[in-house]
């Protein structure tokens, strides 16, 4: 059910330049086979575990004292990783541009409100869209031109498949 899932996520912005990713919320122990079946279907990986880049969200953003102080932080600590930094207003998108991280998550932004932060980032960083996505949503997302569509639903909301094999 997961590349099927995610085949049919990749389906809805394949108009566009935006990627389907998949989240770190997989099903337990299910982890590498889910993120195999997402590549399968045609989705990318957003990052296997917590080791591999940097997703600096609202408590992380808290505790270094503010978005460019945690951007700072992360790369004196890892410089050879990803830097991804998650942004719940276009005052938080503003901030987050001065810190050049790679890439910025607009997390339940509007679809106006992600056009506009695609406008205003003039390609600065890439941008992914995330939070609460749905299949439904997913083209009219796609269009407003964000890089990267995150889909927790890719992994953690699916129902296996009603297959059978029959030998003669």
């Amino acid at each position: 059910g997961t590349a099927t899932q995610a085949h049919a996520y990749v389906d809805q912005v394949k108009h566009t330049k935006a990627r389907v990713l998949d989240t770190r919320k997989t099903l337990p122990g299910l982890r590498i086979a889910q993120k195999y079946a997402v590549s399968v279907g045609g989705a990318n990986n957003h990052r296997m575990g917590l080791f591999d880049s940097f997703l600096i969200k609202e408590n992380h953003i808290d505790a270094a004292g503010g978005i460019t102080t945690a951007v700072q932080q992360a790369r004196a600590l890892r410089p050879d990783l990803l830097v991804e930094v998650e942004v719940e207003n276009l005052q938080q998108l503003d901030e987050a541009l001065e810190a050049f991280p790679d890439i910025i998550m607009l997390d339940n932004f509007s679809t106006d409100e992600m056009t506009k932060a695609v406008q205003h980032n003039n390609t600065s960083a890439k941008i992914e869209a995330s939070g609460g996505l749905t299949l439904s949503d997913l083209s009219s997302v796609a269009d407003t031109g964000v890089d990267y569509i995150s889909i927790g639903a890719i992994t953690k909301n699916v129902y296996p498949l009603d297959l059978s094999m029959r030998f003669k």
